[in-house]
């Protein structure tokens, strides 16, 4: 009885993710691309840098671009506070950080229980959506974050950092 059990949950394959929220939205980021959650810190501004970065952070002596998530949304600016966080992720070989309202908890769901995007709600500002993952009591936006920066936003990061 033990091995069929095994075989469930071998074809069962679990997502460990990293959620966080902005506004009242849920969403979640693959653990294995996150470095680590750090409390707000002080940000400089650069220059004639892209809309969508925040500015730059010194982070144990590398300087790395930091964007808000909320700007990549297209969602109103909101004063950070003593929930807001930077995640700072690896994306294609770059270390960024994202601030984002909060983060919840790292969470292991199955792949079974997420699905594509509706259509209806997918735009071209949403290409970052992978999936929506069905919780008991809520559902979860699955990101895939190396579609959040679009490949001319990617390269003019590298020159921020």
């Amino acid at each position: 009885m033990s091995t069929v059990n095994q075989k469930k949950d071998d074809s069962n394959e679990l997502l460990q993710l990293v959620s966080f929220k902005i506004g009242s939205e849920e969403f979640g980021v693959d653990i294995l691309n996150v470095q680590e959650i750090n409390k707000m810190t002080q940000i400089t501004k650069v220059p004639n840098s892209p809309v969508f970065v925040e500015g730059v952070i010194n982070l144990r002596g590398r300087v790395i671009p930091v964007i808000d998530f909320r700007t990549r949304l297209n969602m109103e600016k909101k004063e950070h506070d003593k929930d807001t966080r930077i995640i700072v992720v690896e994306i294609e070989g770059r270390t960024i950080g994202f601030i984002v309202d909060s983060v919840n908890e790292v969470l292991r769901i199955p792949v079974s229980i997420t699905e594509a995007p509706p259509s209806i709600v997918t735009s071209i500002n949403s290409d970052f959506i992978k999936s929506v993952g069905k919780l008991e009591d809520r559902l979860l936006i699955l990101i895939d974050l190396n579609k959040v920066l679009l490949r001319e936003e990617s390269s003019q990061l590298q020159e921020v950092a």
